[in-house]
């Protein structure tokens, strides 16, 4: 195939999609923006985040956030590569050309993770992790699953659980790093 006949496929494609996402958007504006499940969203998305400013120990802030962080990026990573591939999906999402669940990547996922982390920091890292893998794979999603916000399409809960622990227990390794020089 030649590289203009490509081109063309590409750019057909790309059309494609705009056009859908403008619909999408035009069925967010019509049927979720201001409905209950947007607010319920929204709320997750900021509600969280203010109860940790309150609670978080003010001593370790920077290096939980860094932990934190990294929850997200992983989060967003893995979320939009499940939705892309087919394995999920989401309604009610609180900004609709993004396809994750905001609040879930943005604050539950790593406001979760950055509560386990400074409270009982002595604890057992693998407990902390087990926890954290059975609370968000078979407490969570359910519940999600449960309010129509998320639909699994090929996913099993039981898939997510190993994916949590992982990554609590990097968030949590990232959490004790030690390394950083001042920048001169």
């Amino acid at each position: 195939m030649e590289k203009k006949q490509i081109i063309e496929l590409i750019d057909a494609n790309v059309n494609q999609i705009q056009t859908l996402i403008h619909e999408r958007v035009e069925i967010w504006q019509t049927y979720v923006l201001f409905s209950g499940l947007w607010w319920f969203g929204l709320f997750l998305s900021i509600f969280p985040w203010i109860v940790w400013i309150f609670l978080r120990d003010k001593h370790s802030t920077d290096r939980i956030l860094y932990a934190g962080y990294f929850v997200m990026v992983i989060s967003l990573i893995l979320d939009i590569l499940g939705d892309q591939l087919g394995f999920w999906h989401y309604r009610f999402n609180v900004i609709p050309v993004l396809p994750t669940y905001f609040p879930w990547d943005i604050t539950l996922m790593p406001v979760s993770v950055m509560f386990l982390i400074q409270i009982k920091p002595k604890t057992n890292p693998y407990l902390k992790a087990i926890f954290f893998a059975l609370l968000t794979s078979y407490v969570a999603e359910p519940f999600f699953t449960w309010l129509k916000i998320y639909e699994p399409q090929i996913w099993k809960f039981s898939y997510s659980a190993p994916i949590q622990f992982i990554i609590y227990l990097l968030a949590h390794y990232f959490s004790r790093r030690n390394k950083f020089k001042e920048l001169t």
